[in-house]
């Protein structure tokens, strides 16, 4: 397979923010190359749920239609479970507010992220099996990668922006110095998926329970009556209650409000675990000729743990900047660092909330308290659902007062 010797972006990873960079790029007339170690199909560890601001993305590069057909499950609801077990209940068609999505989805990666590579491979050039070993600089500015291809054999690719959307461990980090393994913001999470789980509805559940406090276990319906399953938990607490989630999963599954419910499932796969990098912080995430985009930014929500949204909204900004840095020929850090600017107005404010809303999770009292007056308040109801829904206003996420009225009202 031959390539052009150059191009305007080299996008390293596959998955959802590189895929998604590859079909704006197009868009906008950019010569893009994507690369992926893996050879496709293949599954990434996830909890599969689709958020409204996934919903927003596939809109826009109206493929939304084609995702509504995927094997998976459509969500109408959201059920959140306290420590206590009381329980509040989200049903999106039911919004005070027109402008909020009135379904989420639940796609299995395996099926969502093929589907999106697929999409990408028809507009720009692809390399499926290749690693990613370096980084090539030239008077200090990123121009390209090498590494190896299918046949074994080292490739260069050069191109004027690399891309790093090659998630937690990204290669592209790495090489730059910029990969740092931080336990305060790094939580882990497990995932199996299991057949014959009863009481699979149209909603996602997030259960805040005593036993994986701070973090949350998750049941969520994947289609064809199979449950994606998991918990997640900061890595630091893990690491100083020297806790093993493949244990405490079977744990979570065996107390009296779950029992019933897992009594004749069965587990379809081993329990699999992955980093979560979270948006705690804010990473430097741009540099003289590169951008890293999705997890290997790390923008992966502290509180709900999904990444899947900021990763794919990334790339939109990625290649918004990346277009006109081309056209005025200056990808200098000074030039992309309007990506930076860009993305982090976007999500900071929320990201933020979220950090907060993390901490204030670590209270059972707090938990309990907010979760059983939400089950009693539309409004509070309301408020949740469009803060998942990417339709709150950032103003009112930061406003203290916006939270007192909802609370107490």
């Amino acid at each position: 397979m031959s390539f052009d010797k150059r191009y305007d972006v080299a996008i390293i990873g596959g998955g959802p923010a590189g895929a998604t960079a590859a079909l704006y790029a197009n868009q906008v007339g950019l010569k893009a190359i994507l690369i992926e170690k893996s050879v496709w199909p293949r599954d990434k560890i996830c909890g599969d749920a689709l958020s409204g601001k996934v919903v927003d993305i596939l809109k826009d590069l109206e493929i939304l239609n084609d995702i509504k057909k995927l094997d998976g499950s459509t969500i109408n609801r959201i059920m959140f479970g306290s420590p206590n077990n009381k329980i509040c209940e989200i049903d999106l068609s039911k919004s005070l507010n027109d402008k909020h999505i009135r379904e989420g989805y639940v796609i299995p990666r395996t099926i969502f992220d093929y589907y999106l590579f697929n999409k990408a491979k028809k507009v720009v050039d692809v390399l499926e099996g290749f690693t990613v070993q370096d980084v090539l600089i030239d008077n200090h500015t990123v121009v390209g990668v090498k590494g190896l291809n299918q046949e074994g054999e080292v490739q260069e690719i050069f191109s004027s922006v690399v891309f790093g959307c090659d998630g937690f461990n990204s290669t592209v980090a790495k090489k730059l110095n910029l990969y740092k393994m931080d336990m305060k913001h790094t939580a882990l999470g497990i995932r199996c998926y299991f057949k014959d789980v009863q009481g699979l509805t149209d909603q996602i559940e997030l259960h805040f329970i005593e036993e994986i406090n701070p973090g949350y276990f998750w049941i969520f319906p994947a289609g064809n009556g199979i449950a994606n399953v998991g918990l997640g938990l900061s890595k630091k607490y893990i690491k100083k209650n020297k806790k093993d989630l493949v244990e405490l999963l079977n744990v979570v599954i065996q107390l009296d409000y779950f029992k019933e419910r897992f009594r004749n499932a069965k587990p379809l796969e081993k329990p699999k675990g992955w980093n979560l990098p979270m948006g705690s912080i804010h990473r430097k995430n741009h540099g003289n000729g590169f951008m890293l985009l999705g997890d290997a930014a790390g923008l992966i929500d502290p509180f709900t743990g999904e990444g899947i949204g900021n990763a794919m909204l990334s790339a939109k900004y990625a290649v918004k900047v990346l277009k006109e840095a081309i056209d005025t020929n200056d990808i200098s850090a000074r030039s992309l660092s309007m990506y930076d600017k860009i993305l982090w107005d976007e999500i900071g404010p929320e990201l933020k909330i979220s950090t907060n809303l993390q901490k204030l999770a670590r209270s059972k009292f707090l938990l309990n308290f907010v979760i059983n007056r939400a089950s009693r308040n539309e409004n509070l109801k309301d408020v949740i659902g469009g803060m998942l829904a990417n339709e709150v206003a950032r103003g009112d996420l930061t406003n203290p007062l916006f939270y007192y009225k909802i609370l107490f009202s």
